[in-house]
């Protein structure tokens, strides 16, 4: 049988109750065979599998761990599962509605007094014991099928500790009820009230929690929406609207003002204005006109344009956008792996607890020891939240990776969202990065013997052969001038020093001053004027034809508009600002004055920027390195954290932790500000998880008693761990109103 193709699967994963179930699951699903990494969000009921392994094995191992799994493969199946989440929201509120209305009026009663003692009421307890059996089946009757179902698979979760706890408290009072002489006088009370409070309360916490939840994944479900359900395409003299699922490559779509645009492409018709603030967290609306690239999911503001699809389906930008936040979202950073690991044993601790609080209260309680020991015992298992850790750590991520989106900034996984708030330095490629990756040629001097068009149309066939930004600037030029491009032959790159090859049967050179000294050539006739233009900012491209100098081309590539306001935001942050180039040193130094770096490494061969990296790592220096070309890519892989340009090579993004859309520097800082954020938002969490469980279950053990002679009321113990997962949901959507202060 051939092997199946490694990929990546996103699951829906059902009957999960706490953060227990994660390690469960995760561990089910990685001893698959195949499976290379398996990662599930608990704030979002998924998990995210990689690995060369078919779907059927993977939901057969959740299902063996006792739980049960679907493929969310595509939004037909994502629109399922949300309508599943709507409905468990539903029967939620329906189940705290109903028990609540047998709760409120027995805590009433109990309060005013009003109900009769169990040797003489026995037929109004019993029927009241009979009703909460009833309101458990039905507002309760989830934690105890969970409860089972874990302990067929040897396994306990937060089902199991409201299961043990209310089930006690029922089957205690009920035994009272029907034979009240078999205990002590003192130990003659029920706790049906408490049973079914404790019931809705905890339903009511969840059914708050599930709202809250829905919200966090707000980020998530404004992308999906922003791509419309059809398209306009346009067929000789027709037009017809079709899914937008039949989509091909090289339809032709027309786009009227106001509709969304639905998939990648080019203009080849029309002009407009588009708003692409959404995809990109540039509020301002973009020209585009024929010739120029449109994005699925951007709104088309005044114009009617005609577009050739580019990229359909998966392969769009929008669809990419969602597949990264989605796997950034189910992915853990290391300052969550503590709470996994407590989490993972924590509901079997809170067990043991239960059982020594019990013994200890049996053993060495006052009278009535029974009822003392059922109040701490059942006390104990309902205040223990392991949810409130569970959900810690992803429901921040969650909202942290979908406001980052919002801005423009796609982050890979929840390390580098953490990595990227630590960082002491950023590196700065300038091509691209810092200016505006799209140079022009601003001048041609020619050495006596040669002419200005001559070698500029030679330099422009030999560079027809080159990718690098500046051998595009010339050919732009050429064709600007109307030139013939020569025949080129030999045509060789030198990396990070520019190309040769034999033209009109000429063996020339264009590149750097690198380029010519290393065939022995004497620079010394250009030296002069190639440091005037470096000095004012422009790139000297050096023309040598047969072994001598013939001239220089000058380039000069724009600095960004908001470059030099997002540098100073990075040093205000406390940054080390470096910028790193392969070009001409006089230039480098003159872009650097500009934009206000004082620290700079230039004419690097793209072999060394790595190497620079690993040098301010030796420092000390927690580096992250931008960069948008495939020179950069060992320097992004290097870095503490890479930062890829948007509109940069798919390499460099591959390299990348985090990608900047819109491609401006703004978003490193957004990036950073949002990173400290989140990672203090999470800290928040985890602090309060652990302190409210840490004094929690000693106080529902009775620790204070002795001192104080209070017990935690089981009811109040139900309330507060309703609560406590809900507020930590709470506190992560404050990250929704999370604004970047922009200079």
């Amino acid at each position: 049988m051939a092997a199946l193709p490694s990929s990546s699967r996103r699951l829906a994963i059902s009957g999960m109750s706490c953060a227990g179930c994660v390690a469960a699951v995760e561990t089910a699903l990685r001893s698959v065979p195949g499976v290379v990494e398996a990662h599930v969000n608990f704030a979002e009921r998924t998990a995210q599998v990689s690995g060369a392994v078919a779907t059927e094995p993977l939901i057969q191992a959740v299902q063996q761990a006792g739980y049960d799994a679907a493929e969310l493969r595509n939004a037909a199946a994502e629109a399922e599962r949300d309508a599943a989440e709507q409905a468990h929201y539903r029967r939620l509120v329906r189940n705290t509605l109903v028990a609540g209305a047998l709760a409120a009026p027995l805590m009433i009663a109990e309060m005013a007094g009003w109900l009769p003692t169990l040797a003489t009421g026995q037929g109004f307890w019993i029927v009241i014991g009979l009703l909460t059996l009833a309101t458990m089946i039905y507002s309760g009757g989830h934690f105890f099928t969970g409860a089972w179902r874990q302990f067929q698979h040897h396994n306990a979760n937060m089902d199991t500790l409201i299961a043990l706890g209310t089930g006690a408290a029922w089957i205690y009072s009920m035994l009272v009820a029907l034979w009240p002489a078999s205990v002590p006088s003192l130990a003659q009370h029920a706790y049906f009230e408490a049973a079914v409070t404790i019931i809705a309360l905890i339903n009511l916490g969840s059914a708050l929690e599930s709202r809250a939840r829905g919200k966090a994944s707000a980020a998530i479900s404004r992308l999906l929406g922003l791509q419309p359900k059809t398209a306009r395409i346009v067929d000789g003299d027709q037009e017809r609207d079709v899914p937008i699922e039949t989509l091909q490559v090289g339809a032709l779509i027309r786009v009227r003002p106001g509709e969304k645009i639905p998939v990648d492409g080019e203009i080849v018709s029309g002009h407009s204005t588009i708003d692409e603030s959404m995809l990109t967290g540039e509020p301002l609306p973009v020209a585009k006109q024929t010739g120029d690239p449109v994005t699925g999911g951007s709104l088309n503001k005044t114009g009617s344009v005609v577009f050739r699809a580019t990229r359909v389906g998966a392969d769009t930008m929008l669809a990419q956008i969602i597949a990264s936040v989605r796997q950034a979202q189910n992915s853990k950073p290391p300052i969550g792996r503590l709470a996994d690991q407590v989490a993972s044993v924590f509901v079997p601790a809170v067990l043991i607890v239960a059982v020594l609080t019990a013994l200890a209260w049996f053993n060495f309680g006052p009278e009535p020891r029974i009822g003392f020991m059922l109040v701490t015992t059942l006390t104990v298992l309902i205040i223990a939240c392991p949810c409130a850790l569970g959900l810690a750590t992803p429901i921040s991520i969650m909202v942290g990776v979908g406001k980052a989106a919002e801005y423009g900034i796609l982050i890979r996984d929840g390390e580098a969202l953490q990595r990227v708030g630590q960082l002491t330095t950023v590196v700065l490629d300038k091509t691209g990065t810092v200016t505006t990756g799209r140079p022009t040629v601003t001048g041609i001097m020619a050495r006596p013997g040669f002419s200005e068009n001559e070698i500029f149309q030679q330099a422009a066939g030999l560079e027809a052969g080159s990718e690098h930004p500046l051998a595009q600037a010339i050919l732009d030029a050429a064709r600007e001038r109307g030139l013939t491009l020569p025949t080129v032959e030999r045509f060789e790159a030198i990396a990070g020093q520019g190309a040769s090859g034999l033209v009109n049967g000429q063996a020339l050179l264009v590149g750097n001053r690198r380029l010519l000294e290393r065939q022995g050539i004497d620079v010394a006739p250009l030296q002069a004027e190639a440091e005037r233009l470096a000095a004012t900012g422009q790139t000297p491209i050096f023309v040598a034809v047969d072994g001598q100098p013939a001239g220089l081309l000058a380039v000069a590539d724009p600095i960004k508009p908001d470059s030099v306001a997002a540098i100073r935001r990075l040093r205000d942050l406390g940054l080390r600002v470096v910028l790193l180039t392969g070009d001409h040193a006089a230039t480098a130094q003159a872009i650097a004055a500009q934009v206000g770096i004082t620290e700079l490494h230039a004419e690097v061969l793209p072999t060394d920027k790595a190497a620079v990296i690993v040098q301010l790592q030796a420092q000390g220096e927690i580096v992250g390195m931008v960069g948008d070309g495939i020179n950069d890519a060992p320097a992004l892989a290097q870095a503490d954290v890479g930062l890829a340009m948007g509109g940069g090579t798919d390499v460099a993004i591959e390299s990348a932790g985090i990608t900047l859309v819109r491609g401006s520097l703004q978003g490193i800082a957004d990036a950073i500000a949002l990173s400290r954020a989140t990672v203090s938002n999470i800290r928040q969490n985890l602090f309060g998880a652990f302190i409210y469980n840490t004094l929690g279950i000693p106080l529902a053990a009775g620790v204070l008693y002795p001192m104080t002679g209070l017990l935690l009321n089981p009811m109040l113990a139900g309330a507060a761990m309703a609560l406590s997962s809900f507020t930590v949901v709470s506190n992560a959507n404050r990250l929704r109103r999370f604004q970047p202060g922009r200079v």
